[in-house]
């Protein structure tokens, strides 16, 4: 396993060679010798009380995408709007509106910071606590390199531009993914963990009421489900409240199901739909599901930890937060 990881590590530093120097410095047990019981804090707390908001694992991994999709994974999700910074942050942008888990994050930072001030960063928090989310929900482990920095800088604008929407047709997602040298098979796998969590009507109304613009249904979505969702969940158009399952009937379990629901026409985002419109996509979703849970888990676990990497800070790069939501004054 070891020298199949290491070889993996290679790989992946190769593909993202316009920050390799970055990766390098990532690594294993990064706080080993500087806040040793940094990660122990972390998965303590997670288990603590995951248990008791089961839906927060779902909107955690969110948070983890969401920030390393803007800017690296760099924590510039958490940073609130100051006046010093004369723009509007991610946090204000439209994909990030239903991210919850700030405060979650914030506790951790707290109990974290108590231990050894201004040594763990809040990007790396993002990413050990999404991990570990995931796990306590019942979901894969995998492997969090740390030694990851705070990124200064965070725009709303840039937000709305790099983070996949759910409208996203195959080409966009294609795009989006390939700009932080995550391929195909990477797309695939991430978009497994729409297995568990929530979604608003907001976010795929317009599949049921008005796809083209003349009142009509996307015709890529299962007529059954369709009307059942328009029936029983999202009964208008305009409806920004109401909380629809990703993967109905299994939301909390983190499995094989939503692969079976593309297949069906049933994935509830039109970038769900997309995955089945390229042979390519179509072809790892197939093989998904001729394999075993645990095979899945192993490929989800491998692309997490490429995802992880993505435009890190490290060394001198950016600081550590005293404040997640703020920049070191």
């Amino acid at each position: 396993m070891g020298g199949a990881m290491g070889f993996f590590a290679v790989v992946v530093l190769g593909v993202l060679g316009l920050v390799g120097s970055a990766h390098a410095n990532l690594k294993m047990n990064f706080y080993a010798k500087s806040c040793p019981k940094a990660e122990k804090i972390v998965s303590d707390y997670v288990n603590k009380h995951i248990p008791n908001a089961p839906s927060l694992a779902a909107t955690l991994i969110r948070m983890h995408f969401h920030d390393c999709f803007v800017r690296g994974c760099d924590a510039s999700v958490l940073l609130n709007f100051t006046s010093a910074s004369g723009n509007q942050t991610e946090k204000s942008a439209a994909p990030n509106f239903t991210v919850r888990g700030f405060d979650f994050i914030d506790r951790v930072k707290s109990l974290v910071e108590a231990e050894c001030p201004g040594i763990v960063s809040c990007a790396d928090i993002i990413a050990l606590v999404a991990r570990d989310s995931i796990v306590t929900a019942g979901g894969p482990f995998w492997r969090v390199p740390t030694g990851r920095r705070d990124g200064l800088v965070s725009n709303a604008t840039e937000a709305l531009n790099n983070i996949p929407a759910p409208t996203s047709n195959f080409s966009t997602l294609q795009t989006d993914f390939a700009s932080k040298g995550l391929d195909l098979k990477d797309l695939v796998l991430l978009s497994g963990a729409h297995t568990i969590g929530v979604s608003h009507c907001s976010s795929f109304s317009n599949r049921l009421y008005n796809f083209t613009g003349v009142g009509d249904e996307d015709p890529a979505l299962d007529s059954e489900y369709a009307a059942n969702l328009k029936a029983r969940k999202c009964k208008n158009p305009n409806d920004n409240t109401t909380i629809v399952e990703m993967d109905p009937g299994s939301f909390r379990t983190f499995d094989l199901s939503y692969y079976s629901l593309l297949l069906k026409r049933r994935g509830l985002f039109q970038s769900d739909a997309a995955l089945t419109t390229s042979s390519t996509t179509k072809a790892h979703i197939i093989k998904i599901l001729d394999g075993s849970l645990e095979s899945f888990y192993s490929e989800f676990a491998l692309s997490m930890e490429k995802m992880g990497r993505t435009g890190v800070k490290t060394g001198q790069q950016g600081e550590i937060r005293k404040h997640c939501a703020l920049v070191n004054s």
